[in-house]
């Protein structure tokens, strides 16, 4: 069968997160008829074309390069060009280099063209077990965990209804998040680990956020890219601004992450939104007759 000529324009282009059956063939029919592709790593692109014997030249476009390199992929648009855009794995743009060259495109006038194909998130959600028909897909969370804890707090009070929480997590920041999450939701908050999506050890945890922390815990190491789903519902009436005594979350500080207790209360003062003078003096009056601790 001959293969329909492709139109001029910005073509953005799903490729595999795991297994190279993920591509489909009008992603395949783009990347070879495309006049260069832009990637986000051009030695991992090369290996998928390789692979599917593939000669389309390759330049570079990642995080760091985008915003400069934009404009003469735009020139080059302007012209008549078929430039495809590819991530190392799944949708362009998500989480990954694209949006910026995308709007670029769109505001000189020129046609973009999705190719759909495989996404971490979206594979994730549909095999979850969660709710599908509200959702809301945030990227990664802040690293620093007190600004992750702020983040999963503003989420909670937002929402009004049951909704799905999609994230992408590093593996060496799961068990903490997954910490983080059990404190703000509680321990019986429904949560979905998916590791590995569509690769040879794919996994998927289901369960209470305290039954899966206990499952990773127990591993000596947490390997592969995952996506952290929970099943989000709003705090009753009352609920909302209930915490954990000072003591207590001081306590589980230090038991967590070694902290001291002023460290501890520069922690919770972030996380509560108060100055770290107004938990100290309450602090002090929790002790007997006020005093400073020895």
């Amino acid at each position: 069968m001959q293969e329909t000529s492709l139109a001029p324009g910005l073509y953005l282009v799903a490729t595999p997160i795991g297994n190279l059956e993920d591509i489909t063939y009008r992603a395949l029919r783009v990347l070879r008829s495309a006049d260069r592709i832009a990637c986000e790593d051009t030695r991992q692109t090369q290996k998928l074309l390789n692979h599917f014997e593939i000669n389309t030249p390759t330049l570079s476009l990642y995080e760091f390069n985008e915003a400069d390199r934009s404009a003469s992929i735009v020139a080059d648009l302007k012209q008549g060009a078929r430039i495809a855009v590819v991530s190392d794995a799944g949708m362009p743009g998500i989480c990954d280099p694209g949006m910026f060259l995308t709007k670029a495109a769109i505001e000189a006038g020129i046609a973009v063209y999705p190719i759909p194909g495989a996404n971490a998130a979206l594979s994730a959600l549909v095999a979850s077990g969660l709710n599908t028909e509200h959702f809301l897909f945030a990227g990664f969370l802040p690293p620093k965990p007190g600004a992750r804890r702020t983040q999963l707090e503003q989420m909670r009070d937002a929402i009004s209804g049951e909704q799905t929480l999609v994230f992408y997590e590093a593996p060496h920041r799961i068990a903490e998040t997954l910490e983080d999450i059990e404190y703000v939701w509680g321990p019986a908050c429904h949560v979905v680990v998916a590791r590995e999506l569509t690769k040879l050890h794919e996994e998927f945890l289901r369960g209470s956020v305290s039954e899966v922390r206990e499952q990773l815990g127990s591993r000596e190491r947490i390997r592969g890219e995952i996506v952290l789903l929970v099943q989000a519902l709003p705090l009753a009436v009352g609920q909302q601004s209930a915490e954990l005594p000072l003591t207590e979350r001081i306590a589980e500080l230090a038991r967590a992450e070694g902290l001291d207790e002023m460290a501890a209360l520069k922690r919770i003062a972030k996380e509560r939104g108060v100055s770290k003078s107004e938990l100290y003096r309450e602090l002090q009056r929790t002790r007997p007759s006020g005093g400073r601790k020895n």
